[in-house]
């Protein structure tokens, strides 16, 4: 269990093809997918058939959107600034 909540920073484990991704900027409507590594910020967690589903929206440095995609628990890494004290 990752534990991921609303806000959080992600990164995607796998790459995600285009046909999964609503593309926001025009100039961005020729990539083929979005690497493995992206960094995007989880914006809306749906419940769909007792499996958590995150919305994860994906911005430039400049904080623009560019991209969003729906993704499942097991294609996301929580990324934490500071270390878990138990």
């Amino acid at each position: 269990m990752k534990n991921i909540l609303m806000l959080d920073t992600v990164a995607i484990i796998y790459p995600i093809t285009k046909e999964r991704l609503t593309l926001v900027e025009p100039e961005f409507m020729s990539i083929e997918n979005l690497p493995s590594g992206q960094v995007g910020t989880v914006v809306e967690i749906y419940e769909k058939g007792g499996e958590k589903q995150y919305l994860v929206e994906f911005a430039d440095s400049q904080g623009r959107e560019y991209a969003m995609a729906t993704l499942k628990e097991d294609e996301l890494l929580p990324l934490h600034y500071e270390p878990f004290v138990a």
